[in-house]
């Protein structure tokens, strides 16, 4: 690290209550208090304040350095490239001696409450995510983590940067995928399961709500099949229609097709989308939906369903498919 970088924070004179404990630090980072021994021992990352008869502590400086770590790591940069960034990074306003000492006291705070100090659940073998890129994998880290924050960030920085159905093909759907083999294969994960599902629907919900101006006066509905209970499609669905200023209408999953009948008789949507995962789905059961004028293209997708396709009802495989047509549907009504 340069030396102006050490002279901003390791001249700085804390007072002993603001030096932390390893588990007040891994609190804050949301890591095991045996990564941070890890980190210390492999890499020099470690606490820096001496005192005489007593551990050392975590000071500022060292505060600021295993929280870039920490980022760079959640990101998927290998630990070692991410501690020799860490270890020479030069300190910008956003590194500032104000900010790390209202850090540390945040922490302190948390320590003088009794907060537990037990081992973060979650920080031990990594959601499996075989072929997937380094976005991918560093979300797997986070959900693994319960890091729900870490989570939103990588996911809205992913559509910020590539658009919501490559976020959703190959950052989201690899982690969702390596949890539910998981969970078939241990009966674990079921907590990493929901902290990723909503952290998932809140990212791609935000996406909707922020989205003000449409181009189409009927909306196009979203539904999950009867029985069915996953929404995540629907959202992802609904969030790459909002990109492209598409209003809907989500109806949620667990539907059953009566009501969904009547809801489509009352808002005369353009399109309509029936998602099923789990099935089985009869699609002979949507031969009872009505038939509007002007009409709605019914589309469905997911492997829930079974039989065979009613001559107007249109079956899709993936999300860009689903788009597209709901596009066409919608220009054409």
């Amino acid at each position: 690290m340069p030396a102006a970088a050490d002279a901003v924070f390791d001249t700085v004179e804390l007072p002993r209550e603001l030096a932390l404990t390893v588990s007040a630090v891994a609190r804050r980072l949301g890591v095991a208090p045996a990564t941070l021994r890890t980190w210390d021992r492999r890499y020099g990352l470690g606490p820096s304040a001496h005192r005489e008869g007593c551990h050392r502590r975590y000071v500022a400086g060292d505060l600021a350095r295993l929280e870039y770590m920490r980022s760079l790591v959640v990101a998927g940069v290998p630990a070692a490239e991410a501690a020799h960034q860490a270890r020479t990074l030069e300190i910008t306003e956003e590194y500032s001696v104000a900010t790390t000492r209202s850090i540390v006291s945040i922490c302190t705070a948390d320590e003088a409450a009794g907060v537990s100090t037990r081992t973060p659940v979650g920080g031990g073998n990594v959601v499996a995510t075989p072929g997937a890129d380094q976005g991918a994998r560093g979300l797997a880290r986070a959900a693994t983590a319960l890091d729900a924050q870490a989570c939103q960030e990588l996911i809205c920085r992913g559509i910020a940067s590539n658009g919501v159905i490559p976020t959703w093909n190959q950052l989201i759907v690899p982690v969702l995928r390596g949890v539910g083999e998981r969970w078939q294969s241990s009966g674990k994960g079921i907590d990493i399961e929901h902290v990723l599902s909503a952290t998932v629907a809140s990212a791609l919900g935000s996406i909707v709500n922020n989205t003000t101006t449409f181009t189409n006066p009927r909306p196009v509905m979203l539904a999950g099949a009867n029985n069915e209970r996953h929404q995540l499609p629907l959202w992802a669905l609904a969030a790459a229609l909002a990109e492209v200023n598409i209003r809907t209408l989500m109806m949620g999953s667990g539907l059953p097709i009566d009501p969904l009948g009547e809801a489509i008789t009352k808002t005369g949507p353009a399109a309509v989308f029936i998602w099923s995962q789990i099935g089985p789905t009869d699609l002979s059961e949507l031969e009872r939906l009505p038939v509007t004028r002007p009409a709605a293209r019914i589309v469905v997708g997911g492997p829930g369903w079974v039989g065979s396709t009613p001559a107007r009802v249109e079956r899709i495989m993936d999300l860009e498919s689903a788009t597209a047509m709901i596009q066409r549907a919608v220009c054409s009504s």
